[in-house]
Formats: structure tokens, C-alpha cells, sequence
């Protein structure tokens, strides 16, 4: 395989000139051309064929959203949105992104090279991505009669897993039992991510902090920058929300919260392994499956990218493969199915 190929589009010459010499001193990278507006980078789309995109949101003319719902029907195109913190980033995914990466401090050498470093990264994930796979819509919604005990379920997700986890937390009532969400996402994202989910689904869902409960019908999400794991409290579960170093690469860590799952819940767990690039949560899963807890894993046709579900899969942690679409319906069948 050549070098990467990629486009740059942001209406700041220094920052187009900032990220093209910084994402230029990787070998496998080439910056084939900079556009500075979606005008502009629809024609270079056209002359230099990019294998990857990068595109700021606040841009003139048309912002970077309406630019990548209008795109990517007719350009297949792996994208990846740089940009403020803000909740548009979230539309961003919708419209069918693969990633996004938060814009530095450019007054800071240290966050500069930080941002290069990650985005160099995402953009290699994203030329391995799938596209027109998220913004899928699923209309069967899991019916409201379900009458469910109380169990626990855990998800782990990365690459393509805000849009991953959006459908299926969308498709589930208040009668779900607990749910406990790490996704590989920066701080202050993950409390946006939560934000976005209270207000779009019916469960509560907030960004995690230590103590809370895992209540029915509640979702918590891990937030950025810390691990989170499960303790038993008498009948319930409550989070524990802690600094530490990286593992398997990512805080919040899927591992960390599959192992914690396997060790205080055990056959009363049910795990969730997305789409996204790498092994976190693998060995977690296995862990939590010799456990007796029941493993699914996202199938590779649905996976935005099917790395941690495969690895997960070859290492016999995931009993049973399942398309996104139809995820949400699964775990009301395996809750049914034990409950029977």
C-alpha cells in the first residue's frame, strides 16, 4: 500500500499550512492538496483523488456539516472533522464522518504536537474505515412491554462508536436495565456525548462520576481522560471514575471496565464489543465471558471499523456476532431468554 493520501480543508491558511507540514513528517502520509473552502475542496476532490479528508466545521460559504452530508453520496470518502469543542462535532459523526480530533492551542508547542500526533493516527484508522455506514436508520424500536430484570450491561466502543452506541441506546425503553458506556473519547466530549444522548434516546444518561448508581433505565458514560469500572454496593453497582496511565493506548479503557464487570457482576453482565480499531477490550470481554456473562460482538459488515470486535471474536471472547441494526433487539432476547 502507497502513501496515505490527503486533503486538507480549513479556511485558516496558517492552520491549513500547520496541520499539512505536521501531518507530512509521518512516511506513509502525503498531503496531496489544501482547499479552503468546500467549493475548493470539491474540485481537488475531483483532480487529486484523496484516500483521506480533513475538514474544519466553521468554515464560509457552507459550514463543515451541511459539506459532508452533501459529499459523501456521491464522494465516498473517509473524513475526519477538526474542530472546537462544540456539540456540532456529534453531527459531524451523524452526517457520517469517521472521527473527529479537538483543534490545539496553537500559542502551545506541546498541544500542537499532541493534536499532529493524534490526528496522524485517526487518519491512518480512517483510510481503513468503512464509509455510509453510521446515520443508518433503524425504525424498529424495541417494544415497551418488555418486562426485564435486573441485570448489568457493559459497551465498549471507539472508531465509529458515538453513532454505534447512539443507535442502539435510541432503541431501548426505561425498563433496560443499567448500562455502563466506554467509548474512546477526549474530555469534555464524553460529557457533550452524554448530553446528546439524554436529550435523544429514553434512558437518563449522564457522563459518569465516582459513586453514582447503576440504576435502571441509566446509562453512564466514562468520561474522558479517566477509566471507570464497577463495585458491587450490597444489591447495586455503583462506578468508580479514576486517573491512570493508558491501557491497551486509551483512558477511559475498555478493559478496565470489562475486567471490573467480570470480577463484581459475573454471570449476571452482559458485554458489548463495537466497532473501532485495535484489542481494548478483548482480554476484558474474554474475562468477562468465563464469567458467565453473555459477549456479543459487532459483525464486520455494520463495524465502521472491525478491529476490537475481530480480535475480540479470534480470541473466543465474543459468543455471538450481531449486526448493528439489530443489537438493541438482541439484548432485550438475551434478557428475555434469561429471565425465562
Amino acid at each position: 500500500m502507497g502513501k496515505i493520501k490527503v486533503l486538507i480543508v480549513d479556511d485558516s491558511l496558517i492552520f491549513r499550512e500547520v496541520l499539512a507540514r505536521g501531518i507530512s513528517s509521518d512516511p506513509s502520509i502525503e498531503v496531496v492538496a489544501k482547499a479552503f473552502d468546500p467549493f475548493d475542496a470539491r474540485d481537488k476532490i475531483l483532480e487529486f483523488d484523496p484516500d483521506v479528508m480533513t475538514c474544519d466545521i466553521e468554515m464560509p460559504k457552507m459550514n463543515g456539516i451541511e459539506f459532508i452530508k452533501r459529499l459523501l453520496p456521491q464522494y465516498p470518502l473517509p473524513v475526519v472533522v477538526v474542530s472546537s469543542v462544540s456539540m456540532a462535532v456529534f453531527e459531524a459523526m451523524k452526517a457520517g464522518a469517521v472521527d473527529f480530533v479537538t483543534k490545539p492551542n496553537v500559542q502551545s508547542v506541546q498541544d500542537v504536537e499532541g493534536f499532529i500526533h493524534e490526528l496522524i493516527q485517526k487518519i491512518k484508522i480512517a483510510a481503513r474505515a468503512k464509509i455510509g455506514l453510521v446515520g443508518q436508520s433503524h425504525t424498529k424500536v424495541v417494544e415497551e412491554g418488555a418486562v426485564l430484570k435486573e441485570k448489568l450491561i457493559a459497551i465498549g466502543a471507539s472508531t465509529g462508536g458515538t453513532e454505534a452506541v447512539f443507535h442502539i441506546l435510541k432503541m431501548l425503553t426505561p425498563k433496560m436495565p443499567g448500562i455502563v458506556v466506554t467509548q474512546h473519547i477526549p474530555p469534555i466530549f464524553s460529557r457533550l456525548f452524554a448530553e446528546r444522548l439524554n436529550n435523544s434516546t429514553q434512558l437518563r444518561v449522564k457522563e459518569a462520576q465516582s459513586g453514582d448508581y447503576v440504576d435502571q433505565g441509566c446509562a453512564l458514560i466514562a468520561p474522558g481522560g479517566k477509566h471507570m469500572r464497577i463495585k458491587r454496593a450490597g444489591d447495586r453497582f455503583r462506578v468508580e471514575c479514576f486517573d491512570g496511565e493508558k491501557v491497551n493506548g486509551h483512558c477511559p479503557s475498555i478493559d478496565i471496565l470489562f475486567e471490573s464487570m467480570a470480577k463484581e457482576v459475573g454471570p449476571g453482565a452482559i458485554g458489548v464489543i463495537l466497532t473501532g480499531m485495535g484489542y481494548d477490550g478483548a482480554k476484558g470481554l474474554l474475562a468477562m465471558r468465563r464469567k458467565g456473562a453473555l459477549t456479543l460482538g459487532q459483525d464486520e459488515k455494520s463495524s465502521v471499523v472491525y478491529g476490537m470486535p475481530k480480535v475480540a471474536f479470534e480470541i473466543g471472547a465474543v459468543e455471538r456476532q450481531v449486526p448493528l441494526e439489530t443489537m438493541a433487539q438482541t439484548l432485550v432476547n438475551l434478557l428475555r431468554k434469561k429471565n425465562g
